[in-house]
């Protein structure tokens, strides 16, 4: 069997420092797993890791696979992200290196430590034009409401702001008569891959601490002028991409619908109620080894005990 491992967790529990630090250790090559690293352009919105990130501390370079794949303007989805990956993970293991997976994007990383099938689902254009217009006028908890109705799983898992995905979950709703979940889980059957799944969390109080001074750290590194450029290089707001986490609160801001403050708010909170969604997705997986992080946690000695156990399960 194929062996690969992951390291899952909410955003800024420090997914991608001990990341790179494990992979020179087992020597990996980090694939990302998170839906909005993918389009070029979106860095600090994003958290991508920088180029100097991308070295352990004794000076070794870990490849970075998955990031500045498309346009912000091309709607990539779970399909083609499992589509390139699993062109990657033969690639990487070619190189006699072990592809390790790091996100915090739930499903990009089942698509591929579980074998989904994918069902083509055409668009409906209309039906999204409708949904969209329903959402204007009645506001998102409606259209949210309607996702309860028939596919209260995925809705109880997508926050009503989440309006791309909340739509999507409908449209396939109508197009399948089933709800999305079970699109992906057509198929599913043993995987085939020899798996270490790590779960990195931490106290709450201390997370979102940790959230809410990577907002202003965003900010300070300059967010606001990152998004300024995307709409000056022709990428609109409405895109999917724009609303992603982040994007969509500053895009409010700079279309005059609230004052920075009020933005910087939005995001904070936002990304705390998002950490959580990420949480409950992942504790539903029990094959995953959780490791807790605290304000004092030695990193370097914590991804050594983690290269450990990823070679202690690959190779049982």
């Amino acid at each position: 069997m194929l062996k690969i491992a992951a390291i899952v967790g909410p955003t800024a529990v420090g997914k991608s420092k001990i990341a790179v630090e494990v992979a020179g250790i087992i020597g990996a090559e980090i694939i990302s797993a998170d839906s909005v690293q993918v389009y070029k352009g979106m860095n600090i919105g994003a958290a991508k890791i920088t180029l100097e990130e991308s070295y352990t501390t004794d000076g070794n370079f870990i490849p970075h696979h998955m990031l500045d794949i498309v346009e912000p303007d091309v709607q990539y989805s779970v399909a083609d992200y499992k589509n390139a990956v699993e062109k990657l993970i033969p690639e990487i293991l070619g190189r006699n290196k072990l592809p390790l997976l790091v996100g915090g994007t739930g499903l990009y990383i089942q698509a591929i430590i579980d074998p989904y099938q994918f069902e083509p689902i055409p668009t409906d254009w209309e039906y999204r034009k409708e949904l969209h217009r329903e959402a204007e006028v009645k506001g998102n908890e409606h259209v949210h409401g309607k996702l309860a109705l028939v596919d209260p799983v995925t809705a109880a898992r997508l926050h009503p702001n989440d309006l791309r995905r909340v739509i999507r979950a409908l449209e396939v709703f109508k197009a399948t008569g089933r709800p999305i979940w079970a699109q992906h889980r057509v198929g599913k059957e043993k995987s085939r891959y020899n798996l270490s799944i790590i779960g990195l969390t931490m106290p709450r109080e201390l997370l979102y601490k940790r959230i809410d001074e990577r907002v202003e750290q965003m900010i300070a590194q300059g967010f606001i002028t990152e998004v300024e450029n995307l709409l000056a290089a022709g990428y609109s707001c409405e895109l999917p991409a724009m609303q992603s986490l982040g994007y969509k609160q500053i895009c409010l801001y700079l279309n005059g619908k609230c004052t920075l403050e009020e933005a910087v708010s939005l995001i904070k909170r936002d990304t705390r109620r998002f950490a959580k969604r990420q949480l409950t997705w992942f504790k539903r997986d029990h094959r995953i080894k959780w490791y807790e992080l605290t304000a004092d946690t030695d990193k370097n000695r914590l991804a050594a005990e983690i290269a450990t156990e990823i070679g202690r399960t690959i190779n049982t």
